[in-house]
């Protein structure tokens, strides 16, 4: 009971103090709640970079955890041993019995594409609808496929948005065509526009069943066929080898005696190390550069204060205040000064970056998932604020501590 009447009386004794002396140390407090402004700010935005980059290696590598899943081979031969179609089948079968949603197939091609410049070869990547989610395609402006577009007459395209204004950029409101050409002309409709792509290249992506439908019509290689298909199933991320290897199992008992099917992790988590180290290593250096910053500047006018304060010390000390409780005293003033300053400086952060204009700015920039303000950012903000007090009242407190009674008299 008389350690939490000495860390009250502490506390009391510390904030009259703070409000007697606030003209004096307001500046200085100002420069706090500013750097822990700036450091729960870069912490904060740490998190969103931090999103930014697990998104960009999601959408080229897959989602953790990733498996690519290849067609089965004779280990001796190194040839199929089914054919496409059939091997989609037991694929799928599977993927129902362990409960897997997200699972695709994806097959190249190439088609002649008749723009306004001429007919010109573009690349196909035909894919299942969940790869959409499994790679986080982003679409700026138009909709991913849907399973009504695997019932369409005429294919549902989607384009980058370089083959798009190559075509005219067309409005999509009105279900704009484009011609595949070949043997016979295939009209398909543009869904869905992505970002980016490359000039004199032209992009289309498409569902692989519908592909595959109008593939001996608009085929430019004698070579290609369909069915041939790399396979990805994004799996949970607990537990994820035993569940790679039941599939990897499964699905080389069906493919029959010296069948093995290739199967192995190929999303960026899977790698070596941490990505995001230089990012973290980064922001940590920054953040503790903002807090030596305030920390020093904050010691400077703690040094003055106590310094001016020896009279009113040495008084005390002559009235029986032990040098503990001078001591804990001086440097709770600092930390309870710091500690407003640190929630102020957390509130602007807050107020910052979670404003309707920001949260806009950085959903028009491509994220998809926008990380929530980090409680361990506004955590780190009020920490640093306290240490801040803690180190900058530690000097002028040992000060105070060797001030004795008859300084009081020169003083």
């Amino acid at each position: 009971m008389a350690v939490i009447t000495f860390l009250y009386g502490s506390l009391i004794e510390a904030w009259s103090e703070f409000r007697t002396h606030r003209a004096r140390v307001l500046m200085s407090l100002i420069g706090v709640a500013i750097a822990v402004t700036a450091l729960t700010g870069v912490a904060a935005i740490s998190a969103v970079a931090q999103q930014s980059i697990v998104e960009g290696l999601e959408r080229s590598s897959g989602r953790p955890v990733s498996l690519q899943i290849q067609a089965p081979y004779d280990q001796t031969t190194g040839l199929p041993t089914a054919d496409g179609g059939a091997f989609s089948t037991q694929v799928g079968d599977v993927m129902k019995r362990y409960g897997i949603r997200y699972w695709s197939r994806s097959e190249n091609g190439s088609v002649v594409v008749q723009t306004p410049q001429g007919a010109i070869q573009g690349n196909v990547n035909a894919v299942d609808e969940p790869y959409g989610v499994m790679h986080r395609v982003r679409l700026s402006q138009g909709s991913w496929f849907t399973k009504a577009d695997a019932r369409r007459l005429a294919p549902a395209v989607i384009v980058d948005t370089v083959t798009w204004k190559a075509l005219g950029s067309p409005d999509l409101r009105t279900d704009p065509a484009i011609t595949l050409l070949g043997t016979s002309s295939v009209t398909a409709v543009i869904v869905g526009v992505t970002p980016g792509g490359y000039e004199g290249n032209i992009q289309l992506m498409m569902l692989v069943d519908a592909y595959d439908g109008i593939l001996p019509a608009v085929s430019s290689s004698p070579d290609q066929q369909a069915g041939q298909y790399n396979y990805e199933a994004w799996i949970p991320t607990a537990h994820w080898r035993q569940l790679q290897n039941r599939i990897s199992a499964a699905l080389s008992a069906q493919g029959g005696d010296g069948s093995q099917v290739g199967i192995y992790r190929q999303d960026y988590a899977q790698q070596a190390g941490d990505p995001l180290l230089i990012l973290k290593i980064t922001v940590g250096a920054a953040a503790a550069m903002i807090l030596l910053l305030g920390a020093l500047g904050l010691l400077n006018i703690s040094l003055v204060t106590v310094r001016g304060r020896i009279r009113e010390i040495g008084i005390r000390r002559s009235f029986g205040a032990t040098a503990g409780r001078v001591f804990f005293g001086v440097m709770m003033e600092s930390v309870v000064a710091t500690l407003a300053a640190g929630a102020v400086g957390v509130a602007l952060a807050i107020l910052l970056l979670k404003n309707p204009i920001t949260t806009n700015f950085i959903v028009a920039q491509g994220l998809q998932d926008v990380p929530p303000f980090p409680l361990s950012a506004a955590l780190i903000g009020l920490a640093a604020s306290a240490g801040v007090g803690a180190l900058a009242g530690l000097l002028p407190a040992l000060i105070a501590v060797r001030v004795k009674p008859i300084d009081a008299i020169r003083y």
